[in-house]
Parts: C-alpha cells; structure tokens; sequence
C-alpha cells in the first residue's frame, strides 16, 4: 500500500469512528450514552446500573459512626432495589475506607470517581475541603458527612442541615437559656484543629460576642484522648460552661475528667461527639448528668413514624447493632441521593450535570420530619436544631429534649467563606 493510500485509508477509518461515537452519545461527551429508555446516561450509569461512591471512615476516628452511616446506606440499596431500584436500575454503592486521613481520602476519591454517579457520603470536613477543587471539577454531586460552613458555595457540595457554626449558635442560645449566663461570663470550648472545630469555633465565638460572653479556646487533635491538662485550664479560667467539638472518645474524657474535678457545668457537644457506646464506659453518669447534644438530625428515639420504620428495619437487619446518630444522618444522605436521582431520570437526565440540577430543584424536601432546602448551594440547607440528652433508657442513647428549633441570631449570622 502506497502512502497516499495509507493516509486515505486511515482517514476513512478516522470518520467511521467519529460517526460511531457521536451515534452512541448522541451529542454527549465521550462519557456520556443515550439508554433504551431515552435517558441520558453519565458516569456510573449504565442500563441496568446506577454505581455511587462511598467515602468513609471505617479505622480512623469516626469509626463506629463510619460503619453505622455505612450499614444504613447499604440497607437503603437493598431495600430500593427490592422494589425495582431507581428509573428501571438497580444501585450500588462502592465503599473505601479512608480512616479520617486526608491523603488517603484523596486517594480513595481517585480510585471511586471515575465509576460513580454521585458520591452518597465522603465523612470529614478536612477531607471534603482538600477534595473540594477536584468534585467541583468532575462535576460529581456530593453529600459530605461533615457539617463545616466553608464547604457551602459549591454547586457540587451539598451539606445536608445545619453547619457546625450554626449548630454552635443554636449551643450558646442553649447554654444562655440552661445556665443561666449573663454577661462577662465565660464559656470554654475543646475543639479538634482543622475544618470542623475551628468552623464550630467561629459560630460560638461568634453568639457568645453577641451576648457580652468569652471564649476560652482549647484546640486539640484528634490523637488527644487525655483531656487532662484542657479540663484543668478551663477550670482555672472559671468557666460557667463548655462546647465540645471533637470526637467521642474525648467528649467522654472532658466529662469524665470534668465531673472528678469537680468542674460540673454544662457542656453542649457537636453532634460528632458523642456515641451510645459513651453510657457503657465509667463516664456515663458524669454524661447523663452534664452533657447534651446540637444536633440538625433528630435522635433515634424521636416517636415519629418515620423513625419508628428506620429503627424497626435497622435492628431486624443489624441485630444488636448500635443504633446511634450514624445511622440517622446515613439514612437522610441516602434519601437526599434517591431523591435527586430520581427527579433527574424523570427529566431524562442522568448525567453528572443533570443529577446536580435535578438536587437544586428541592426547595422542601422533608426527610424524617426534618425540612432541607437545596436550592441556593451558599446557604445551609437548614437552621433549626434539636437539643438532645444521653439517656441509657433511650433508643441510641439520646433522647430529644428541645425540637428543633431556628435561633434568631443565625440568620444574621455572617457565614465565613470558603
């Protein structure tokens, strides 16, 4: 074969394989396919299948949270696909474990990604904030298991509640209230360094100048287990009450630290911070006595329907398993993900794109009797908390003590930038 053969040959050929892959997108991207059934199919979409991704924490610091906001995800798959899954597919979910390390969990990003429609949780505010630039790039919807205000602002991140500093705003409002505060007191605050504490500080540093009151900042890590040397500091400092914004090992040592110290004030806890497991260690009484929760999601033991049903199938699908605050906020992730998949195959759209779209309609959207409006990506999506309280006699450990409930001063809150 000449070369001039050889060059129109493979020109023909060059066209017969454009032609092909524009008949079999039909004007989509290369990622992009039409189904049988019209719908536009993007990523982790095929004819049969909707794949989402799953970033969590199953090692690391969150870990019984991780497997209960895992277990309560899975059990929604199967309970979608019994009854036919979503616009004619069944679902899937691919998990990987990141153990709450940051590197790891842009590795683990990198590995789920490509296959996924929509991520359903990715646990750790550090973490969504280092993958932030990356989701919004991939166009891929994503439901954070953190609550930090400084990942509001992306099309493509969608907290689902309230945020940490809002949370905080609604604690001060709470502890004015419970302890009766006035101002020139002072209220201390133990937080985890990073996106969570520090944004939860900003939301109590914030209501407390509101109300004339100091802030005495205890920043630790995730390491810190002892909480010692913090409880002694906020002691001398004369606190008339704590934030909590850490993980539940050390909710139950700045108790149980507290209590022995004779440091008895309340102290109000991010949602993150407390686990049933909590009332089987030697600080359950000093919690029931001292702690109570801030919380978007209700408890467990809230007496709705609702809960009632999810408790019900998740104790006949996991016995003996915790049913604690992971399961809630995993369960609500889910239905905000079923939700938007399912507007967008009604749309005909399940592309990256299409599912954001469909997720931005949702003005109203009750899930557990708690109302989310997804339509402006800068805004949480709700304000109103719940004051819970560890009770051994309660489903989860909780119990509901204020419903929920919007703080005046949060909407005047000014939201930091992410």
């Amino acid at each position: 074969m000449n070369s001039s053969r050889a060059l129109r040959t493979a020109a023909a050929l060059a066209v017969l394989v454009l032609t092909a892959t524009a008949c079999s997108t039909k004007g989509g991207t290369s990622s992009e396919r039409v189904g049988k059934d019209d719908v536009r199919m993007g990523p982790g979409v095929t004819e049969t299948t909707i794949t989402l991704g799953a970033l969590t924490d199953l090692s690391g610091v969150y870990a019984s949270l991780g497997k209960s906001i895992v277990n309560a995800q899975q059990m929604w798959v199967e309970q979608t696909n019994k009854i036919g899954g979503i616009c004619g597919r069944k679902i899937e979910i691919k998990v990987k474990d990141h153990g709450y390390d940051v590197q790891k969990g842009v590795a683990a990003f990198a590995e789920v990604e490509p296959g996924s429609a929509m991520l359903t949780q990715v646990i750790g505010s550090p973490v969504v904030a280092a993958l932030r630039q990356d989701i919004n790039d991939k166009k891929i919807l994503t439901l954070p298991l953190g609550w930090s205000s400084t990942l509001l602002g992306q099309d493509y991140v969608q907290v689902v509640g309230p945020t940490y500093d809002i949370d905080m705003v609604s604690a001060v409002d709470f502890l004015t209230r419970k302890a009766g505060l006035a101002s020139g007191d002072k209220i201390g605050h133990v937080y985890f360094e990073g996106e969570y504490g520090e944004n939860a500080l900003t939301g109590a540093k914030y209501a407390a100048q509101q109300q004339g009151y100091s802030i005495v900042e205890q920043k630790i890590k995730a390491t810190d287990t002892d909480l010692g040397a913090q409880v002694t500091a906020l002691k001398q400092a004369g606190v008339k009450a704590i934030l909590v914004s850490a993980g539940p090992k050390q909710t139950a040592s700045l108790v149980g630290l507290a209590a022995a110290q004779g440091l008895t004030v309340p102290v109000v806890s991010s949602a993150p911070g407390f686990a049933p497991q909590l009332l089987d260690s030697a600080a359950a009484p000093a919690l029931e006595k001292m702690l109570f929760l801030v919380s978007g999601y209700p408890a467990p033991s809230a007496d709705t329907p609702r809960m009632r049903q999810l408790v019900q199938d998740y104790q006949a699908k996991y016995p003996g398993a915790p049913v604690d605050s992971g399961v809630v906020s995993g369960w609500v992730s889910a239905q905000v993900a079923a939700e938007a998949l399912t507007d967008a195959c009604a749309a005909k759209d399940l592309t990256r794109e299409g599912i954001e779209a469909a997720h931005r309609s949702q003005k109203a959207l009750n899930i557990l009797d708690v109302p989310l409006d997804f339509t402006d990506a800068a805004k949480p999506s709700a304000y109103a908390s719940f004051i819970l309280k560890p009770s051994k006699q309660a489903t989860g450990g909780l119990a509901i003590l204020e419903p929920a409930h919007e703080v005046a001063a949060t909407r005047g809150y000014p939201l930091p930038k992410g």
